[in-house]
C-alpha cells in the first residue's frame, strides 16, 4: 500500500529538523563541554578524591573509639574418688576503648602533607580546566577556518568556471587559442578537487567539535565584522614571564612538591621523637556460675565493672639505622624536587616568552595579509579590465583570482590563529580562566 504523500513530506520535515545545525557561540559550547568532556570530569573527580584524602589525614588527630562485646560459656567436671565437682559458668560483657594522640610529630607532618597534596590536586584541576578551554576554542576556530577555506574554494570554482566559459567562447569566435581553454579547464578541475578536500575537512572538524561538547551538528557563530583583534596586555614580555613564574599551575605544583618533600624530611627526623597517647576503657559484664561439689550444690550471679585510664609514652631507642637512612633518602628526594622546580620554572618561562612573541608576530601577519588582500583585489580588478580590452590573457586572470582567494583564506586563518595565540599566552602564564572565554566570545557574532 503506497504511503500518503503528506506523510512522506511530514517525515522529511522531521528528519530535516532533527539534523538542523545549531548556531552557538563559544561561551555556550564551553558550558556544554564542562558538563560533557570526560577528561575534565575525570580531573574534577580526582580533586574530590584529594579532598577526601585530606579529611582522612585529619583523623590522625581525632580519638579512636571502639566497642567490643564478648559472650562465653565454660564447663568443668572433675570426678574424684572422694567427691565429684561440676561447674558451669556463663559470662557476657561489653567494653568501650578509646585512644587520643597527645603528641605525635610524624602525624602532624602527614596532615600538612595532605594539605599540600590537596593544593597540588587543585593545580591539576586548573590545568585540566585550561586545557578544556584551549581544546574547545581550537575546535571552534578550526570549524570556522574550514568553513572559510571551503567558501573560498567554492568561490574559486565559480570564478574559474566563468573563465572556462569565456575561454571557450573566445576560442569559438577565433579570438583565443585552444591553450587558454585547456589551461582554464585544468585550473577548474584542480579547484574542484580542492573543494572536495575542503568539504571533507570541514566535516571532520565539525565531528571533532561535536565530540567535545556532546552535541550534534553544531554550527559556530562567526567573528563579528569588522574583525577587531584585542591588543596584548600587558605589552612587556617580562611582565608575562613574571606572572607565569608566580601563577602557573605547573610551577605551583612543583613548589608544593618541594614543600611535601621537606615535610617528609621533617617527618623522617621526627622518627627519633617519642609519641604520647591517652587511652581509656570502660567495661560492663555479668558472670553466672553454677555447679555441684558433692554433696553440696551452688549457684551465684554477679555483675562486674572495669575501667582504666592512662597515658602511654613510646620512645624509639634503636631501629637498625632505618630512621637515619630514611632521613638521608628524603634529603636526596628533596634535592630532586628542587631541581624539578627549577626545570619547571625555566620551561614555563620559555613557553611564555615563545607564546608572547607568537601573538605579536600573528598580529603583524594579520596586518600584512589585510594589506595583501586589498592589493590582490586591486590586481584582480585591473587584470579583469585588461582581459576585457585584450591586453591580458586568460591565465593572468586565473593567477590573479588564485592569489586573491589564497590571501583571503590565509587572512581568515591568521585571525583565528591570533585569537588562539592570545589564549595560549594566558595559558602559558597560568592565567587562563572562564573570563577569557567570555572575552573571546565578545569577538563573535551574537
Amino acid at each position: 500500500m503506497p504511503i500518503p504523500s503528506h506523510r512522506v513530506l511530514m517525515s522529511a520535515l522531521l528528519v530535516a529538523c532533527a539534523f538542523t545545525a545549531r548556531a552557538e557561540n563559544l561561551q555556550d559550547l564551553y558550558q556544554a563541554g564542562l558538563a560533557y568532556d570526560a577528561t575534565y570530569l575525570s580531573a574534577r573527580a580526582s580533586l574530590d578524591a584529594a579532598q577526601y584524602r585530606r579529611d582522612q589525614a585529619y583523623a590522625l588527630r581525632r580519638p579512636n573509639i571502639g566497642l567490643s562485646v564478648s559472650a562465653g560459656r565454660s564447663t568443668s567436671h572433675t570426678p574424684d574418688a572422694l567427691s565429684t565437682q561440676s561447674t558451669y559458668s556463663n559470662q557476657v560483657g561489653a567494653t568501650v576503648t578509646g585512644q587520643q594522640s597527645l603528641f605525635n610529630r610524624p602525624n602532624d607532618k602527614t596532615i600538612e602533607q595532605a594539605e599540600k597534596a590537596l593544593d597540588a590536586a587543585r593545580a591539576d584541576f586548573t590545568i585540566a580546566e585550561q586545557d578544556l578551554i584551549i581544546r574547545i576554542s581550537q575546535a571552534y576556530f578550526d570549524v570556522l577556518a574550514a568553513q572559510d577555506t571551503l567558501a573560498t574554494t567554492r568561490s574559486s570554482v565559480t570564478a574559474i568556471s566563468e573563465q572556462v566559459a569565456s575561454a571557450k567562447r573566445n576560442f569559438e569566435v577565433g579570438t583565443a587559442n585552444i591553450t587558454d581553454t585547456r589551461e582554464a579547464q585544468a585550473r577548474y578541475d584542480l579547484a574542484r578537487a580542492n573543494e572536495i578536500v575542503a568539504d571533507n575537512d570541514l566535516t571532520n572538524k565539525r565531528i571533532a567539535l561535536d565530540q567535545l561538547v556532546g552535541r550534534v551538528n553544531v554550527q559556530p557563530n562567526r567573528l563579528a565584522t569588522p574583525v577587531t583583534l584585542p591588543p596584548i596586555t600587558p605589552s612587556a614580555v617580562d611582565l608575562w614571564a613574571a606572572r607565569a613564574d608566580a601563577e602557573h599551575p605547573l610551577v605551583r605544583k612543583a613548589r608544593l612538591a618541594l614543600d611535601v618533600a621537606r615535610l617528609e624530611t621533617e617527618k623522617a627526623r621526627a622518627g627519633h621523637l617519642p609519641t604520647v597517647a591517652l587511652s581509656a576503657s570502660v567495661g560492663k559484664g555479668r558472670l553466672w556460675v553454677a555447679g555441684e561439689s558433692a554433696p553440696v550444690a551452688f549457684d551465684y550471679r554477679t555483675p562486674s565493672t572495669t575501667s582504666s585510664i592512662g597515658v602511654t609514652m613510646s620512645v624509639p631507642l634503636y631501629a637498625g639505622d632505618s630512621i637515619r637512612n630514611r632521613v638521608k633518602e628524603t634529603v636526596a628526594l628533596e634535592t630532586k624536587t628542587e631541581d624539578d622546580l627549577a626545570g619547571a620554572r625555566r620551561s614555563i618561562d620559555q613557553a611564555t616568552r615563545t607564546a608572547f612573541y607568537g601573538v605579536r608576530s600573528g598580529v603583524a601577519q594579520v596586518a600584512a595579509l589585510e594589506a595583501a588582500e586589498s592589493s590582490s583585489q586591486l590586481a584582480l580588478d585591473s587584470t579583469l579590465l585588461g582581459y576585457k580590452v585584450g591586453v591580458r590573457v586568460n591565465i593572468d586572470v586565473l593567477n590573479a583570482q588564485a592569489q586573491l582567494y589564497d590571501t583571503q583564506a590565509k587572512l581568515a586563518q591568521a585571525r583565528y590563529n591570533v585569537v588562539m595565540a592570545g589564549l595560549r599566552l594566558r595559558q602559558a602564564a597560568g592565567q587562563l580562566n572562564a573570563d577569557d572565554v567570555g572575552a573571546v566570545n565578545r569577538l563573535i557574532q551574537p
